[in-house]
């Protein structure tokens, strides 16, 4: 329920400038304009400058509001929202926000208005433009949003990737590495710029991530530009060349129309960065689910098996490794269409209903926007197949569907994301994207959508040495930057040592394997396509298993308790009376850390970690009566507590 009251704000009317604050008085945002008739904004919190006067703005092929605007007049009203989600972070969320919308116009007296919501950690913004005359349509040219952050400040971001590129010309898909406190400024890989999220570490007065949530077919996907030497990024609009040069760059809207929020989560440290929940707060369910969606753990053949495995005997053993696990779900790979057949994939769904394991099945979005040849393809893609082959898959119990390889960000393509997703809804199939974008507010927007890869995942543990010597490094980034925004499909918990079938050969695992099962709680998806293969029931410790039998994915509550980009990460999350802390360690030292958790004082926990040696240990703990207790985190290794 939402309840919206008056609230006063100062305007300063000689020059224009708004202040808006969160209700607890820390996050202070100011709305001006400048002696142009150019908006920009600032924010401080505690009194500190996060961000230094940044532009506002938005160019059209109708109207140009970069310029000459003119303040007319502000509404302003206290949020007070309570809602709740079962599939990402937290489950019961009040927001509370105070919110202003101001009304400019210019001297032709087309009027657009800027609305922020302020809450204690929290901005969001967009942008409404009213109708003009008979004119209903328009074109955005340019968006001159910007954030110019102090010269004090790192960047821990990641490029967009050139269009086109890659393996079978599929980038830009999200996959690329981030680089840990960059100077502001610095060039990125690809010079086209840096996807969303985007971590800002302000030196000594704070954190700030970046990003944008509410965008579905009625507008594209945007990232962040290249910075300046001054620290000013801005939004930026897709390549022309992705999705293989098809649809418009430019998003186009209907008047009157509105953009996107664009986001900022910001703290004095990186606890409010990791517990935002900003992406759904400022969005709304756009339809009702077509069934009561269920979640959980799947296997999946392809990680450790790779393409061979994708055949009827093999998938059957990964429905009995499911069924042996308790896991709800296995999902088949790609090319199952061509090496098992539609009438032995029904076959494999009603063996895994008598398993009490559901199906996942995989599809290719194309298309025609890259060169990837796994099939299914061409069935997501047109809207009379895809409706036909949903149909099938209702017919025989399939669960969901994992859909890949798609083209970029344009208009066109995030209107296919939400085809899919409302498609998929009607014949009441769960969805996860992979080779695709962020999502940005999903989870709350389409009640069938899980999660989505938009990070380098584990398919590149199977690929590189590389990519296993960074392993550590990698998942102690994602937290607090892909992680906190939306669900992330990474496909942990590989327990193989070496990244083969028979676990003799390959690329060989840096990481131990309490390090392995923590990423199950570190990494949140309400789908978690784990790396477990059969082998482990007979070449891992039984406790090791046991654990992962009864690990939750889906979370009423999450707390960031230590860590920092790129080095470590303990984070706390609940599900129901359970409590499970995980962390991680990406350094060569071991790393001690005194820890507070008043929820489970004086209770009984067990305690998951890693000997000297790099051997898993589990072991029995009481709390004192305060909870307290100090841990140590082996190198790349981990840790779990849960009562």
């Amino acid at each position: 329920m939402q309840f919206l009251v008056f609230i006063t704000l100062t305007l300063n009317a000689q020059n224009n400038k708004v202040l808006v604050t969160g209700p607890d008085k820390k996050l202070e945002v100011t709305i001006g304009l400048n002696a142009q008739g150019s908006l920009y904004y600032n924010a401080a919190y505690n009194g500190k400058a996060i961000l230094e006067d940044s532009p506002l703005g938005l160019i059209s092929n109708v109207s140009d509001f970069s310029k000459n605007l003119k303040f007319t007049e502000k509404k302003e009203s206290a949020i007070n929202e309570n809602y709740t989600l079962n599939r990402t972070k937290k489950s019961n969320i009040n927001y509370q926000a105070n919110e202003i919308t101001c009304v400019y116009e210019t001297p032709k007296k087309e009027k657009i208005a800027i609305i922020f919501r302020v809450s204690n950690n929290d901005i969001a913004f967009k942008y409404y433009l009213s109708q003009n005359g008979e004119t209903a349509r328009c074109i955005i040219q340019k968006e001159l949003t910007g954030f110019n952050f102090p010269q004090i400040t790192t960047t821990f971001l990641t490029p967009q990737a050139t269009p086109m590129i890659g393996w079978m010309h599929t980038k830009p898909s999200y996959e690329e590495e981030y680089v840990p406190d960059e100077a502001i400024g610095t060039p990125s890989k690809y010079k086209v710029g840096y996807t969303f999220p985007a971590l800002f570490h302000v030196g000594n007065n704070g954190w700030a991530l970046v990003s944008e949530t509410g965008v579905n077919g009625l507008y594209c996907g945007s990232k962040l530009s290249e910075g300046t030497k001054d620290g000013l990024y801005s939004i930026a609009f897709p390549e022309p060349e992705e999705n293989n040069g098809t649809g418009t760059a430019n998003p186009a809207i209907s008047l009157p129309g509105e953009t996107p929020w664009r986001t900022l989560t910001i703290g004095e440290n990186l606890k409010p960065i990791v517990e935002t929940t900003v992406a759904f707060d400022v969005v709304k369910p756009l339809y009702k689910p077509g069934i009561n969606y269920k979640f959980g753990r799947a296997t999946w053949s392809w990680l450790e098996w790779q393409d061979d495995s994708v055949v009827f005997e093999d998938q059957k053993t990964f429905i009995d490794l499911s069924s042996t696990l308790g896991f709800e779900l296995t999902l088949i790979d790609g090319n199952w269409d061509k090496n098992i057949g539609y009438e032995k994939i029904g076959e494999l769904a009603k063996y895994a209903q008598s398993k009490n394991v559901g199906l996942c099945l995989w599809y290719n979005s194309n298309g025609f926007w890259n060169d990837a040849p796994q099939t299914p393809k061409n069935k997501m893609s047109n809207t009379t197949e895809r409706k036909k082959e949903m149909a099938w898959m209702q017919s025989i119990g399939v669960k969901g569907i994992k859909v890949d390889f798609f083209g970029g960000d344009k208009q066109e393509t995030f209107k296919l994301y939400e085809d899919i997703l409302t498609d998929a809804n009607d014949y009441g199939l769960a969805v996860i994207f992979h080779g695709c974008t962020l999502p940005r507010g999903w989870e709350r927007m389409y009640p069938n959508f899980v999660s989505s890869e938009a990070v380098l995942a584990s398919e590149n543990l199977i690929f590189t040495q590389e990519a296993n010597d960074n392993e550590a490094y990698n998942a102690s980034l994602h937290p607090f930057i892909r992680n906190s925004v939306a669900s992330m499909d990474f496909g942990p918990v590989l327990l193989n040592k070496k990244h083969n079938k028979n676990n003799d050969g390959g690329k060989i695992r840096k990481t131990t394997d309490i390090f392995q099962i923590a990423t199950s709680v570190v990494f949140q998806s309400a789908i978690q396509n784990f790396g477990i293969a059969p082998n482990n029931l007979n070449d891992t410790p039984d406790f090791v298993i046991n654990f992962m039998k009864t690990v939750p994915t889906t979370w009423d509550e999450t707390l960031l308790l230590d860590g920092y980009p790129g080095k470590y990460c303990l984070i706390a999350r609940r599900n129901g009376d359970k409590w499970y802390i995980a962390g991680i360690n990406a350094e060569k030292d071991v790393k001690k850390i005194k820890i507070d958790l008043a929820m489970l004082a004086n209770k009984n926990i067990s305690f998951y970690f890693d000997e000297q040696n790099r051997q898993p240990k589990l072991k029995q703990l009481k709390l004192n009566k305060k909870g307290q207790v100090t841990i140590e985190i082996q190198p790349l290794g981990g840790v779990i507590l849960t009562n």
